[in-house]
């Protein structure tokens, strides 16, 4: 069985590696199609990203149980996957919408960032964020 892990962070360099962007957080994620939308969202980005299906929902299941027990508030968090790779999100309030960014992925000594147009960007909707 796979172990996987996700990875929350808030170091100085995470939240500085976003820009000038608002970090939020989710404010209904534990409203039942909020957390549905995140989780399948999540779950997307990180299949497109190369990973396999069922070890995508299972980071985006394991993530969602982090996020909705720690309140951590408004930061960026890592998801760390069995595959070698680190991604770096982050949640972004957008006039009436919330958006789930990656703006990071490190696997090895590899790592590319863009804060600028951001590697995969998707609305979660049914969530309404709060900076």
């Amino acid at each position: 069985m796979l172990r996987i892990q996700a990875v929350l962070f808030a170091s100085a360099a995470a939240v500085l590696s976003v820009g000038c962007t608002s970090v939020a957080q989710v404010a209904n994620l534990t409203d039942e199609r909020c957390g549905a939308s995140f989780e399948s969202q999540l779950s997307s980005v990180l299949t497109k990203q190369g990973e396999k299906v069922d070890v995508a929902d299972s980071l985006a299941h394991h993530t969602f149980i982090v996020l909705t027990t720690a309140q951590l508030g408004p930061r960026p968090f890592l998801v760390a996957s069995p595959s070698g790779t680190d991604y770096s999100f982050f949640v972004q309030k957008k006039a009436d919408r919330c958006l789930l960014r990656l703006y990071g992925r490190q696997k090895g000594f590899t790592s590319y960032t863009n804060d600028i147009t951001y590697i995969e960007t998707r609305e979660l909707s049914s969530c309404a964020c709060q900076e």
